[in-house]
This record gives structure tokens, sequence and C-alpha cells, in this order.
């Protein structure tokens, strides 16, 4: 039993769903104090269309890519090593920009929410725009954990949608405790550290990501007539291997699974993937600090 796969979804469906959970209490607490709690159905509603919408999308895209793979015939590995670097690709887009636009406006969320409530209650038709609202919030939040699932596990999705789930209850919990009972959490600190592991996370989704593409410029090149790989190099595109992690540290056995599950560790590391990895952890890592350093200063 690879529990290890259930980790990293459960890490991101604990941020991703908190975030959500945070839009509804604030929706429901604005209702409240408006005195429209006639309305909190629309909420309930909004949350299940959410997640249901979130489920469809993750059952038709999962078998998009099963269909493309069995039609591809002997093209069937390539197609299924584009598609494995192009959902990374979008997932680590997604997941990167959301984590600095978290940062970034956490402090006016509530009042954004407020306006956007305050401008649904003054129409006639304000259930549907409060719906609209949380179906939108959880339905974001529910693709970008489909894309991150389908992203980094390809064989078997029973454990990673085990830890999705699991992390989208604790989230519930969590946002049930600050709103419904009034325990206090810091919110900020909580982002600040599921920040942190998410930036981790999206940058195991980096050396993924490169290794597939790479993989799929290798198979290519062996179909075609012209070889599309660099010449005297272990890797197609990746150069030189540099770690060999398969005697110390291989990425099957504890604790490289754990590394490999939560932060895309791989036994066998090339030059450019390293490169990559680390500018991505730069550049993204440094925008998310810098972010979070600003909010402190604020406030």
């Amino acid at each position: 039993m690879d529990l290890t796969a259930a980790f990293p979804t459960f890490i991101v469906t604990l941020r991703e769903g908190f975030e959500a959970a945070l839009v509804v209490g604030i929706v429901v607490a604005c209702l409240q104090k408006a005195q429209q709690t006639q309305l909190y159905r629309w909420v309930y509603f909004g949350v299940i269309g959410g997640i249901l919408a979130s489920v469809g999308v993750g059952i038709i895209l999962a078998n998009t890519v099963q269909s493309l793979a069995i039609a591809g015939g002997i093209y069937a590995p390539i197609i299924k090593q584009i598609l494995a670097a192009s959902f990374g690709l979008i997932a680590i887009a997604m997941l990167s920009w959301m984590l600095l636009w978290m940062s970034k406006q956490a402090r006016s969320m509530k009042g954004e929410m407020q306006s956007a409530i305050d401008n649904a209650l003054s129409k006639n038709n304000a259930g549907t725009g409060i719906f609209l609202l949380i179906f939108i919030a959880v339905l974001r939040e529910g693709f970008e954990t489909v894309l991150f699932i389908l992203a980094k596990f390809q064989e078997s999705w029973l454990f990673p949608i085990t830890g999705a789930v699991a992390g989208l209850i604790a989230a519930g919990v969590m946002g049930w405790l600050l709103f419904a009972i009034g325990i206090n959490i810091n919110i900020r600190l909580f982002f600040q550290i599921m920040g942190v592991f998410l930036l981790l996370i999206v940058g195991g989704l980096v050396l993924s990501a490169s290794y597939h593409f790479d993989q799929f410029v290798s198979m290519l090149s062996e179909l075609s007539t012209n070889s599309l790989c660099f010449s005297g190099s272990s890797s197609c595109l990746l150069g030189i291997q540099i770690w060999d992690g398969s005697v110390l540290l291989p990425d099957q056995t504890f604790p490289g699974i754990i590394l490999k599950a939560l932060f895309g560790y791989r036994q066998t590391l090339y030059l450019i993937q390293v490169i990559i990895y680390f500018s991505f952890l730069l550049v993204v890592g440094s925008a998310y600090w810098t972010s979070i350093t600003q909010q402190r200063i604020k406030n």
C-alpha cells in the first residue's frame, strides 16, 4: 500500500480547501450580518455544485488521457509523456500563481467578498449571485487539485484521491472550527507554512515535468530519422547525470519514497533538470518571500 502517494494531495487540498472554506465562511458571516439567512441554501448548493463539477472535470480529463493513450497505438508511450509534461506545466503555472496571489490578497479578501455579496444582494437574483460566487471559488480550488493529481500521478489514482478527500475534510473541519465555534486559528501563519510546503511540492512538479518532456523528445527521436537529442549526454535534453542515489537514497524505499511523494525527488538527476528546479525555487520563492514580508511590514 503506497500511502505516500496520499501525502502531497492531502497538503494541496488542505491548503486550497481551507482557502475555499474561508470564502464560504465569510459569505455565511456576511449573510448573517445582513439578516439574509434564507440564502444559506444557495451557499450549500454552491459548495456541492463546485465539488461535483471538480469531480466531473477530473473524470473527463482522466478518461481523455486514457483514451488518447489507448488510441495512440505505437505512439501511446509518447502521448502519455507529453500529456504528463503538459499537465505538469499547467499545474505549475496555476499553483504558483495561486500561491503568490493568496499571499498578496489575503488581507483584502474579506473586504472584496463583502463587496461582492453586497452587489449580489442588491439584485433580484441574489441567490444566483451567491451560488455563483461559492461555486466558482470551490471549482477553482478543485480544478487546481485535479490538475495536480493528473500531473503527478499517472499509474494509480486511488491513494492520491484518498489524500485529496482527507485534505478536503480537514479543511472543512478547520473552517467550521474557525467560523462556527470561534476557535482562534492563525490564518496568516497557516498559509505561510502551507505556502512553503506547496512551493516545494510544485518544485517537485518541475522535476517531473522536465523528466517527462525529456522522455517525450527521446521517444520521438527514436521514431525520427534525425536525432532530436543532444549528443554526448546521458539524457536526451537534460544534460549529464549529476546524481545517482539508487544505492544511497533510492526513491522506492524509505525515506527516499517520502521525498519523492512530497517534493518530487528522483534517484537520478541531471544537470539541466537541477538548474531548472533551483531557478524555479529562486524566482517563485523570492517573489513569495517578498510578498509575505511586505504583508508583515504593512501589519
